[in-house]
């Protein structure tokens, strides 16, 4: 403890700094940053920004940088994109947006990004599918998998699907971004031995409109899978980095 105090007052150590060490978060204006997350969990910690206003989305990406080395933000707006990108200007780090993926990631300069030997396979049925299937991509790759894509590969043209079937049955885990009736992991997983990560996504019409369809469709699977909530791309692509890191943790070094 005294070292800690001692840090802080030789300015070596900021306050947040000191706070993470003893605490496991930081406390902020906008509420409290979870710094621990990844060595308690194995996942790093992502900032919500639905619902924060855009300078509390900054504040907690500073905040994050500042005691993690980097940051990751989800369902960014382009507010959220500027209050970042000019609280994050003069910081040593670089910042990256996703468009599609409506992410933000930030490394500081120091920032040692952890690598696994081990692919994440991100599979979806149509274009409109890519949002919520980027927000997993991006989190598997935070984790430190590599990431493969094969995409709108939908279950109304099978042939779309078998075209590509090695690069799936070569990846060590799939997440599978579907919306309509969610057939599509299904149909993969009775032709892969490699786990299956169902993400139901909220596009198609009427009734199911909403992703209810294809949530079902998952949960009611004949072949196996694991299925998360409807558009949880953060979950799913966490999901998928925990695979990878423990295949990675199997292979020979």
């Amino acid at each position: 403890m005294r070292e800690l105090l001692e840090a802080v007052a030789a300015g070596d150590l900021s306050p947040t700094e000191a706070e993470v060490q003893l605490r496991g978060y930081a406390t902020t204006d906008a509420g409290r940053f979870d710094a621990a997350r990844e060595q308690r969990r194995g996942v790093p910690e992502a900032i919500l920004a639905e619902g924060k206003t855009p300078t509390e989305v900054a504040d907690l990406a500073e905040t994050a940088l500042e005691t993690t080395g980097r940051a990751v933000v989800t369902r960014v707006d382009a507010d959220d994109v500027a209050a970042v990108s000019d609280h994050l200007d003069d910081a040593d780090a670089t910042v990256d947006h996703d468009h599609r993926a409506k992410t933000i990631t930030v490394h500081g300069v120091d920032f040692d990004p952890p690598t696994l030997d081990a692919t994440v396979g991100i599979v979806t049925g149509g274009t409109s599918d890519a949002p919520v299937a980027g927000e997993a991509a991006v989190i598997a790759r935070e984790m430190g998998a590599t990431v493969e894509f094969v995409e709108d590969v939908g279950v109304a043209h099978l042939g779309r699907v078998l075209d590509h079937l090695e690069t799936l049955r070569d990846a060590d885990v799939l997440v599978i971004a579907a919306g309509r009736e969610g057939a599509l992991p299904t149909v993969v997983a009775g032709l892969v031995d490699t786990p299956v990560i169902g993400l139901p996504v909220p596009t198609g019409y009427g009734a199911g409109g909403e992703g209810h369809a294809a949530l079902d469709g998952m949960l009611q699977s004949c072949t196996i899978i694991s299925v998360v909530n409807i558009g949880a791309g953060f979950v799913a692509g966490a999901q998928a980095g925990l695979v990878a890191r423990a295949v990675d943790d199997a292979r020979p070094s």
